[in-house]
């Protein structure tokens, strides 16, 4: 049995969340700078170089990216030979969202009660997903979630009969009504099959994998080339000038599901796509 302590933990994911605040990570910047190569609209191109610029002056001036620095998205991979010391594990996780956010001077944007609306003043608690996975390592993959893309994101229990142009006709339908809200160009995580929530947290872990980095499922990673020609032929293009750059990627996870049924969730990031992992 491995054991780790969980302040390794705390340490990691305060230094994540920072680094994902401040500095665009090089799947994003890549895409960037492809999509200013390929664009044919001179607007969308100039968006497009202001993002960038945007992101380098943030790393620049060690300073978050954008204003809203996200509600603290972590799931949590756990081999079944670790065992954790020092305190919970899930205490430690919010302890370094604490004190990434009250040392990193980025803006606390959770309330205690959904209908009270009182700030924590700390950007806890943090969304944890736990997952128990053979080995003895431990995963980390953290994502910022603003509520500008957050808020577009979408679920639907689709009749079976709908098949792959019903899950198609959602996914860009929910992007053609998000328009600008975003901040695109955007990454579109997609979950399909399982139960509702379990549709759900495949499309929100979707958007932790890297542009460029297609599906392992030949099936999904055609779907994702579909959908993804769809939505940039909407003309939205980044921060909805027009253009012919309205999302970066496509992002779908499958999961078996009832016979009766055939959930598809839709969750939206913004052009900053924020998120960072580490294996320990």
């Amino acid at each position: 049995m491995r054991e780790i302590d969980v302040q390794i933990i705390k340490n990691e994911v305060k230094e994540l969340f920072i680094e994902m605040n401040y500095e665009i990570s090089p799947d994003i910047k890549s895409a960037v700078t492809c999509a200013i190569a390929c664009e044919t609209s001179l607007l969308a191109r100039e968006v497009l170089g202001d993002l960038l610029k945007n992101a380098e002056l943030a790393t620049e001036y060690r300073i978050p990216m954008c204003q809203d620095t996200g509600m603290a998205v972590v799931f949590l991979e756990v081999g079944q030979d670790v065992s954790f010391t020092g305190g919970f594990i899930g205490d430690a996780i919010n302890q370094g969202v604490r004190e990434a956010y009250e040392e990193g001077y980025m803006r606390k944007s959770v309330v205690s009660n959904p209908l009270i609306r009182v700030n924590t003043k700390d950007n806890t608690p943090a969304i944890i997903h736990y997952e128990l996975v053979p080995g003895d390592q431990v995963k980390l993959i953290c994502t910022a979630k603003g509520f500008g893309s957050e808020n577009m994101s979408r679920i639907k229990m689709l009749n079976p009969s709908e098949g792959t142009s019903g899950v198609v006709d959602f996914v860009v339908e929910t992007v053609h009504l998000a328009g600008s809200n975003p901040c695109p160009p955007m990454v579109i995580g997609v979950g399909i099959g399982g139960t509702m929530e379990k549709a759900a947290i495949m499309a929100k872990k979707a958007l932790t994998r890297d542009v460029g980095q297609n599906s392992d499922d030949q099936v999904s990673a055609e779907l994702e080339k579909l959908i993804l020609d769809k939505i940039n032929g909407l003309n939205i293009g980044p921060q909805g000038f027009g253009g012919r750059t309205t999302a970066f990627a496509v992002n779908i996870n499958m999961f078996p599901t009832h016979i009766a049924g055939l959930p598809v969730a839709v969750n939206i990031n913004c052009h900053a796509s924020r998120h960072r992992e580490v294996t320990l």
